[in-house]
């Protein structure tokens, strides 16, 4: 039975750098705005307008290197009443820099912050991580409204 820890073949095999928590994810940052102006009186023609923000600057950590992700953000949804605004998300997006999080939960985060923030009548984000050893993960999550419930008559 050993009693005291091997040595790591490599000096630097063992290193770890500090994460931040949940708590670090700027929620708070977020903004809106609406939809469809007051001032704007044109009825548009067709389905409701879908929005799609892509970024590749998107960098979690890992939460057990410390090491970071890249991946490639793909946030398509259509608005009810609100839209994102796109100095807020990148500013939300940015605080996940130093977030020790895992490509699964970081994608439904941002969903569910996405979803609680605007409403949407749909929404899907979509992450795609690149390689690393070999694999390559792309999450993929997706949000629908429920639907209104049927008037009842009585």
């Amino acid at each position: 039975m050993k009693t005291t820890a091997e040595k790591p073949a490599q000096q630097g095999f063992d290193r770890r750098y500090d994460v931040q928590g949940l708590d670090a994810i700027d929620v708070a940052v977020l903004d809106t705005f609406a939809y469809v102006r007051e001032d704007d009186l044109a009825a548009y023609p067709g389905e409701p307008m879908e929005i799609e923000i892509t970024t590749d600057e998107f960098s979690p950590v890992c939460p057990w290197s410390g090491l970071p992700d890249f991946g490639q953000l793909h946030i398509r949804y259509l608005p009810r009443d609100r839209c994102v605004e796109l100095k807020s998300l990148k500013y939300y997006l940015t605080s996940y820099r130093f977030v020790g999080i895992y490509h699964e939960h970081a994608t439904r985060r941002l969903l569910a912050d996405l979803v609680k923030l605007l409403d949407p009548l749909k929404m899907e984000v979509r992450c795609d991580y690149g390689m690393r050893g070999g694999l390559n993960t792309v999450c993929t999550v997706r949000y629908a409204a429920p639907a209104p419930d049927a008037v009842q008559e009585g």
